[in-house]
């Protein structure tokens, strides 16, 4: 089998009308239906929803709660609710949960002053793939965790390097559990750097 991927000259939000467009390509191709995107403001959960429209769209954001270390700062969750609500209106579904490679191990590691955990190795290691890698299998996992994708049938992974998509992969969802399980099967694009 033969596939394209495409490489970015730099990471960040000028790629993402292209990676959204050569997800779609290749999910028509391969016949996948199911999409898990990142998004923590919404802009790109929107722009995914126009891109995928009659698809499974599972759009992973990030933790709700508080920013910093003190419980008494305020909640923060920036995903705008008037993008939640037109992604649910067009068939979308918004996930706010857990990080897959966070929750408990990262509280661990701020309280005990760890440098390092599995996890954070782990993640670190998917990093040398570029952030859009880590993130897209990280977002991959906390859908499977919730119920929200088939984990008998691949799915385009969708993420970033901080503000919109430059990176999207085919793979196969696991739960967080089953983790060594999950293989990237085509990556479509991602950053050169």
């Amino acid at each position: 089998m033969e596939t394209r991927t495409a490489y970015f000259e730099k990471p960040g939000p000028a790629n993402t009308e292209t990676t959204l467009r050569l997800a779609r390509e290749r999910a028509d191709e391969r016949g996948t239906r199911q999409v898990v995107v990142a998004s923590t403001w919404g802009d790109t959960a929107l722009k995914a929803m126009e891109v995928f429209s009659g698809f499974k769209v599972v759009i992973v954001g990030i933790v709700t709660g508080p920013r910093e270390h003190d419980p008494q700062s305020t909640i923060y969750q920036p995903f705008s609710p008037e993008a939640k609500k037109a992604i649910e209106a067009k068939g979308g579904v918004v996930l706010h949960t857990t990080h897959a490679f966070g929750g408990i191990t990262r509280a661990l590691r701020d309280q005990q002053d760890w440098k390092t955990s599995p996890i954070s190795l782990i993640s670190t290691a998917l990093r040398v793939f570029g952030r859009g890698m880590k993130v897209a299998c990280e977002i991959t996992m906390m859908a499977a965790d919730s119920g929200l994708v088939s984990l008998t049938e691949d799915a385009i992974a969708i993420a970033g390097s901080g503000r919109g998509a430059d990176t999207a992969v085919v793979l196969r969802p696991v739960n967080a559990h089953r983790f060594f399980d999950l293989k990237v099967k085509e990556i479509i694009c991602k950053p050169l750097s």
